[in-house]
């Protein structure tokens, strides 16, 4: 009597067991490990990079973690191991790299539209406002992702990795006047800022900056404090002249197109959101880190000489017509540039920035 009843009791519990097995296997054979390569010429120790694979990979990991559905393996390529700085567009382009952060200041003539900040100086230093004011334009102004189309990719988001340019010399520059005769290292459009103060532009990247000054190559360089703490800038230039030129939008995350269209829907799902929070995230550490940056500066030696208002303002009013010029360009190209440009400065006035020139009414 006792053998015959605990007979179904043990079939059951083996039954169980059996199914929970089956289901584990199941489980575990469900889950698809995707390979993905990530790229930027630029290293590790640079903070957007350093957010990439402290924050934004983890996130993506963590995301895809919660159904167990796939997992990605991660090849990361930073310092130039695949792509240099300036080539990280043509190598997510050609597939070198599957994902990866494009410095679009390099690239004003394949992606012009991501300029938007950098034709409008003297406007805002919230490197968040920035970002999302992108992105927003991003989501009205179809031209955004087009552009990246053309070089097989798929834009997810965009970078402001500091809170404002400001300028960094061997000697002490702390007015209007005192750019006259100086050679400025500077990226892509913003050397335009230089033209009406007697200075010279220096085309040029972050990473190179404290050589060229070291070797007398240029006398100064425009740079944000987090960066210029970074590259050591103190040790060759000690002197930063805190005008407060403004933030910009100088990356944007793109995907190779091939690797996208290949990747299932929940993936790209992940990562599209995991960019975003990567991309406020920056924006976070870039506003923290900036006060930090200030003191840091001058712990290794420097000095900090702010500028008037008034030279400021003279500085702002004196450059040429950025914002319209900017706006007439791709005007010409077909593209939606004066509205583009209005929609920007409209929510930068929404936001109350406090804006020296009005660039879209001029």
């Amino acid at each position: 009597m006792g053998t015959t009843s605990s007979w179904p009791i043990r079939s059951i519990t083996l039954g169980a067991a059996l199914t929970a097995i089956i289901s584990i296997s199941n489980t575990v054979q469900a889950t698809e490990t995707i390979q993905l390569t990530a790229v930027d010429g630029y290293p590790p120790k640079s903070m957007w990079v350093k957010e990439f694979i402290n924050f934004f990979i983890p996130e993506i990991d963590r995301r895809l973690a919660k159904t167990g559905n796939y997992k990605i393996k991660w090849n990361q390529a930073w310092s130039g191991q695949i792509t240099k700085k300036k080539k990280v567009l043509q190598g997510i382009q050609k597939g070198l790299g599957d994902i990866g952060v494009v410095t679009t200041v390099f690239h004003a003539d394949r992606v012009p539209l991501q300029m938007i900040a950098y034709a409008t100086p003297f406007v805002t230093n919230d490197p968040g406002l920035v970002a999302r004011t992108v992105d927003d334009l991003v989501k009205k102004y179809p031209a955004f992702k087009q552009a990246w189309k053309k070089y097989n990719q798929v834009y997810l988001t965009n970078l402001a990795v500091f809170d404002s340019y400001q300028i960094f010399s061997k000697e002490k520059i702390s007015s209007f006047a005192d750019f006259k005769g100086k050679k400025i290292n500077g990226a892509g459009m913003n050397l335009r800022y230089l033209q009406g103060l007697g200075a010279a532009g220096v085309g040029g990247s972050s990473v190179k900056y404290y050589n060229n000054m070291k070797t007398g190559v240029v006398d100064g360089a425009m740079l944000w404090a987090e960066g210029a703490v970074t590259f050591k800038l103190p040790e060759v230039a000690p002197h930063m002249l805190r005008a407060n030129i403004g933030s910009a939008n100088s990356k944007a995350v793109t995907m190779n197109a091939d690797t996208w269209a290949r990747l299932p829907e929940e993936v790209k799902t992940v990562i599209s959101e995991a960019a975003i929070s990567y991309r406020d995230h920056v924006s976070r550490i870039a506003s923290e880190k900036s006060a930090e940056a200030y003191a840091n500066f001058e712990k290794m030696g420097g000095m900090i000489h702010p500028m008037n208002q008034s030279d400021r303002e003279k500085w702002a009013n004196t450059m040429p017509s950025v914002g319209s010029d900017w706006a007439m360009s791709l005007e010409k190209k077909g593209l939606p540039g004066k509205a583009i440009l209005s929609s920007y400065m409209e929510a930068m006035r929404t936001a109350e920035q406090p804006i020296i020139r009005q660039w879209d009414k001029e």
